[in-house]
């Protein structure tokens, strides 16, 4: 059997806190049909999936390090939203400090600079009312699900142990920017993640293609998916000639 050509570029979409592949179902139609797009979830996400949600920051990396292990050939890029931006600095991090093939290119979304403190939020830590209050405003979960009794006590572990990873993860500096060209992303009235606090990710790369904002909040994407994926194509573009370019090139 021949073997099935690799495709134009693999992008690995990472989901948010609490979040699935359900959200960005609607991702892989929005890019060109020579480009596979894969969002891969997080243990624990829907009723079918009985394994626990990880807490543990360690856990979590070494088991998409482990899911991804044979896709993660030919040209793929990374691309992550809230937590998921945080999973996909780290997977890059490791796959660069082990001396793998990194990613071609890097996109966090609507998540702060990393700090070796870890993020001074604690969501995780708030009542159940607060919580889903929170949610609310933040947009990413149907009021429908937080307000059903029954579906919040199936999803509110999930939430919870995403929120305790993402808002506890500490992570040591850099000792040298990546060398894996990294734009960011945000919505303009974010209060999670609000515009200048995506500022600090332009140090992290040497190779920084810009920050992106958007109208919107937390998820601003949902209005904006067709303009956000052409943003993302024209980055992977930019990324790739600079791999072409010669060493020491501007």
């Amino acid at each position: 059997m021949p073997k099935a050509e690799e495709p134009q570029l693999r992008l690995f979409v990472f989901h948010h806190s609490g979040g699935s592949h359900l959200m960005y179902r609607d991702w892989p139609s929005a890019f060109p049909a020579g480009w596979d797009v894969q969002i891969p979830d997080a243990p624990g996400r829907g009723p079918r999936d009985e394994r626990p949600a990880l807490r543990d920051t360690g856990a979590l990396l070494a088991y998409f390090l482990t899911e991804l292990e044979d896709r993660l050939t030919g040209r793929f890029a990374f691309f992550g939203h809230s937590m998921g931006g945080m999973v996909a600095y780290e997977l890059t991090r490791r796959l660069v400090e082990s001396g793998r093939t990194p990613p071609v290119w890097l996109g966090v979304s609507a998540r702060g600079t990393l700090h070796p403190e870890g993020d001074p939020a604690r969501r995780y830590l708030l009542s159940d009312d607060d919580l889903r209050r929170e949610l609310i405003s933040m947009g990413g979960t149907s009021s429908s699900v937080l307000e059903h009794e029954e579906l919040w006590e199936l999803f509110r572990p999930v939430i919870r142990a995403d929120l305790h990873l993402s808002e506890s993860w500490r992570t040591p500096p850099l000792t040298a920017p990546l060398p894996v060209p990294l734009s960011v992303f945000g919505g303009t009235h974010d209060h999670v993640a609000p515009p200048h606090r995506l500022d600090g990710w332009a140090g992290t790369s040497a190779h920084f293609l810009g920050r992106h904002l958007f109208d919107g909040g937390h998820f601003y994407f949902h209005d904006h998916l067709s303009q956000v994926a052409a943003r993302i194509q024209d980055d992977v573009r930019r990324a790739l000639l600079l791999a072409r370019a010669p060493s020491g090139a501007a």
